[in-house]
């Protein structure tokens, strides 16, 4: 489904019981992909729950726009999409930028927010270096192409035994990537470099939280999600092994358990 929200269409699933004594759960994903990389757990969950997954704008099938993001924007057009489905109150599920997006929707609207599930995220901003990462990833793109970018990203995410283990999984993402538009991509490179830092927000976090991180996780290691768990009272917390940045894909059975052992 599409709906036209903030001057872009978003392309979202809304799947499973409707009419649950529990709120929906929103799965957002992650840079640069779609919400085609959550559907191992959108089958998995919608028997017992209402399931909302979407594009985000620049990502999969929805509207790539003007190019110019914010973080604030992909905060606003999730807030629409809730307001759109009649939707008061959501789980938010967010891996990476997922996370970088629930995290900030709880700052600026806690009341919408019933739990948090924080997957291979983190809640601090870029540092200088991180920001300079971002600017060269720009420059790839532009001089050459999604898909040499691709390839370089894959490295970054997957663990180097899941390019062997899981190869259905990588060729995946790897499709997804490479059917992203270099102004979506680089637009949200640009995002990202300059979001808010959101670790301030964690003490006064007061829903169920559950944060997941696979063990072998470059791009937000371990470290970064204990910081989390340690400042948001009452979080639960647990390291996936054989996994690394796409941690519901490459541990998939452990990455279920958790999340159905917390969200019931």
């Amino acid at each position: 489904m599409d709906e036209y929200l903030n001057g872009v269409n978003v392309h979202y699933i809304d799947v499973g019981v409707q009419e649950g004594r529990k709120p929906p759960i929103v799965l957002i994903h992650g840079f640069p992909f779609s919400s085609e990389m959550w559907s191992t757990q959108i089958q998995f969950l919608k028997d017992e729950r209402r399931v909302i997954a979407y594009d985000i704008r620049g990502h999969g099938k929805s509207d790539v726009g003007d190019g110019q993001y914010t973080l604030e924007f992909f905060v606003d057009d999730l807030i629409a999409l809730l307001d759109h489905l009649n939707v008061s109150k959501a789980d938010l599920c967010g891996l990476s930028m997922g996370g970088y997006i629930a995290l900030r929707a709880i700052e600026r609207n806690p009341e919408r927010v019933s739990s948090l599930i924080l997957c291979d995220s983190s809640s601090q901003a870029d540092s200088n270096e991180a920001k300079l990462r971002r600017a060269a990833s720009i420059r790839s793109v532009k001089t050459n192409g999604v898909n040499a970018f691709a390839e370089t990203f894959l490295k970054a995410v997957f663990a180097p035994e899941s390019f062997q283990s899981k190869p259905r999984e990588v060729e995946m993402i790897r499709r997804i990537i490479q059917s992203n538009s270099e102004t979506g991509i680089c637009g949200t490179l640009l995002a990202l470099a300059g979001r808010t830092d959101t670790t301030q927000v964690l003490s006064q976090i007061s829903v169920p939280t559950l944060i997941l991180v696979g063990e072998l996780d470059k791009v937000t290691p371990s470290n970064l999600s204990e910081l989390m768990h340690d400042k948001i009272r009452n979080s639960e917390f647990h390291v996936l092994p054989n996994a690394a940045h796409l941690s519901n894909l490459e541990n998939t059975a452990e990455f279920n358990k958790q999340l159905t052992n917390f969200v019931g």
